[in-house]
């Protein structure tokens, strides 16, 4: 019997990797977050004050998450200008950064995806898993033209279906 395997890898920052981790995963507020921005749509902005409305937390402890996963590089912050009752205001949003992204999809559920995003994720994912395997490869002496035919010889091989 074949195991199911979560399909996804996350490649961290070795500096950084136990403070991003401890991050999201030392506190439920984090995932949470994570798991507001998977329901909107992975691409889309998150706002404090939606997080506030549909999450179970203070306003504090969203914007001490905001603040700590954005310096972390979990989400990028910007600042979007706004008319509100014939005055402009200016208010943060959020976005999942690509790191933010692969985390995201460490909780997600295959369903909660559309097509499109597991396709843009798939390319990132392997785009960065083979530049990380070129540069592996460069240090030991591997030359490009043996994981060329690696490549090539694991896409001759059917694919084998998981539970």
């Amino acid at each position: 019997m074949i195991e199911k395997l979560h399909p996804y890898v996350v490649f961290l920052p070795q500096e950084k990797k136990d403070k991003i981790l401890s991050a999201i995963f030392g506190s439920k507020a984090g995932v949470d977050v994570l798991r507001f921005a998977l329901k909107q749509g992975i691409a889309k902005n998150i706002y404090q004050k939606d997080l506030v409305k549909n999450l179970n937390y203070s306003n504090k402890t969203i914007i001490e998450n905001l603040k700590t996963l954005t310096a972390l590089g979990v989400l990028n912050e910007s600042m979007e200008k706004k008319d509100k009752e014939d005055r402009i205001i200016w208010i943060k949003a959020y976005q999942l950064t690509q790191l933010g992204r692969w985390f995201a999809l460490l909780i997600a559920e295959e369903t909660e995806l559309s097509a499109e995003e597991k396709t843009e994720i798939l390319q990132s994912l392997f785009r960065t898993y083979v530049k990380q395997v070129k540069r592996l490869a460069e240090e030991i002496g591997i030359s490009d033209k043996v994981l060329v035919e690696t490549f090539k010889d694991e896409m001759k091989q059917p694919t084998t279906k998981q539970p």
